[in-house]
């Protein structure tokens, strides 16, 4: 098995470690914020190049306004709290989604954090806000359309997502046991390897990617082959 370049993580649990706790949801997903720097701390000490986090999906405003709110501002002002750390620590912040009915500050901030560490090559990280994979895959038809190409193939697709140069993922794992890709980077998902761990994402650090790495490396990935 190659080693682990693009790891991609499904953030699940939030809700139900608040409700064990007899927290509102809004405590879990403070604290999911806060695992989230713990795994990206992680793919720094372990040399991933490549993490995306799903953020918030498109189905995701379903939820009550009250949480999408906290959520939208949650991610801006956390984010914009981390820019100067991301570049720091060579962190290239990437947006995956659509940006159709985000915030605007919600789009200043991740506009900001994307061309401060633009130059930085360390790690990739994507964060998946407002994505869904149906509906990257429809804005990649819509652009290669615009460009000219009214049938386009596979790698006419793969090129127009919303970051072609970022390589599909390895590795998608999913916190708390739930066992789906919930639309999550269907296009790039072809031939990734799949695992689903029971701790909730409130509880993961840096170690969980230790051991998502050390589970990777027993995988035997044959990509159709024999």
């Amino acid at each position: 098995m190659g080693e682990l370049r693009h790891l991609a993580l499904i953030m699940d649990g939030n809700g139900r470690w608040a409700a064990e706790r007899g927290l509102p949801r809004s405590a879990g997903h403070l604290e999911g914020g806060k695992a989230a720097l713990k795994a990206i701390k992680g793919c720094l000490k372990c040399s991933v190049p490549y993490l995306t986090l799903y953020c918030f999906s498109t189905d995701n405003w379903k939820r009550p306004r009250e949480e999408v709110d906290y959520l939208m501002g949650l991610f801006s002002s956390r984010l914009n709290a981390e820019i100067p750390r991301a570049f720091d620590n060579g962190i290239r912040i990437l947006h995956l989604g659509s940006r159709r009915g985000l915030p605007e500050d919600v789009l200043r901030t991740i506009d900001r954090a994307v061309e401060v560490t633009k130059t930085n090559s360390r790690l990739t990280v994507q964060l998946a806000i407002n994505y869904g994979g149906l509906d990257e895959i429809t804005r990649a038809i819509e652009r290669a359309a615009a460009s000219g190409c009214t049938v386009p193939d596979a790698e006419a697709l793969l090129s127009h997502l919303d970051n072609p140069e970022v390589p599909s993922p390895d590795f998608i794992v999913r916190s708390s046991g739930e066992k789906r890709l919930s639309g999550f980077l269907l296009l790039q998902s072809s031939y990734a390897e799949l695992a689903f761990y029971d701790r909730l994402w409130p509880d993961w650090d840096e170690s969980m990617i230790e051991t998502i790495i050390n589970d990777y490396s027993l995988r035997q990935r044959r990509f159709g082959g024999i």
